[in-house]
């Protein structure tokens, strides 16, 4: 195959409402008896690899699982998640000194003089258009990083897909979900040696670890 295109996206862990919202604080509880433990669930059972059949020329690859057991994409997923969180723990930093002065002036707003009433009013509009132009930057920049991670992505990809599919003399390759694939059989995925190969290639292309000089 001489040209692949290849299309997937990173999945967002938070969601962008998450951004203009703060936790509220939760209302003190009933202490209740102890529940007894609970056993943890077993982990899922690793997909079953069945044999690829022989003289097949298509196969399919679930691309988001790529991006969900290869290296590559849990480093990927790890850099928008860890922005998420930096973006949100800020937002609610804003969110609440914006609270503060909006209780500040409830509180205190009538007994205030018609100045200082007036100036703490455009200081919370101000905290308040800060928060919404804040909350959207947020939303770019992870939106940017995503967008940049997922080319990234599809460019060191492309070229291992088409690697496994010469290695087994196939014609097409597609993206099971995403392909309008009603049925196939299940010894046409080839994800796992997709991953395989990936994140060899990854490894081999890391650079070398200098050694540490002994000491004398």
């Amino acid at each position: 195959m001489r040209r692949m295109v290849v299309a997937v996206g990173l999945v967002m862990v938070t969601s962008a409402a998450s951004f203009a919202q703060t936790p509220a604080a939760p209302a003190p509880a009933t202490p209740k008896p102890a529940a007894p433990a609970v056993q943890a669930p077993a982990p899922a059972p690793a997909p079953v690899v069945l044999p690829f059949p022989e003289g097949a020329k298509i196969a399919f690859v679930v691309l988001q699982r790529v991006v969900a057991e290869s290296t590559d994409g849990k480093q990927a997923s790890a850099k928008v998640q860890a922005l998420q969180q930096r973006k949100v723990g800020e937002l609610n930093e804003r969110q609440k000194a914006t609270q503060g002065l909006q209780e500040k002036l409830d509180k205190s707003g009538a007994v205030m003089s018609e100045a200082a009433r007036v100036d703490l009013t455009k200081q919370v509009e101000r905290a308040t258009v800060d928060m919404q132009r804040a909350t959207q930057d947020a939303q770019a920049e992870v939106q940017e990083l995503q967008q940049q991670l997922q080319e990234e992505f599809q460019r060191r990809i492309a070229p291992i897909i088409e690697a496994v599919g010469k290695e087994r003399g196939l014609y097409y390759i597609f993206n099971g979900p995403d392909s309008g694939m009603v049925w196939a059989d299940a010894a046409l995925d080839i994800t796992a040696d997709v991953v395989k190969k990936f994140d060899a290639s990854m490894k081999a292309a890391a650079p070398a670890v200098a050694p540490k000089p002994q000491g004398r």
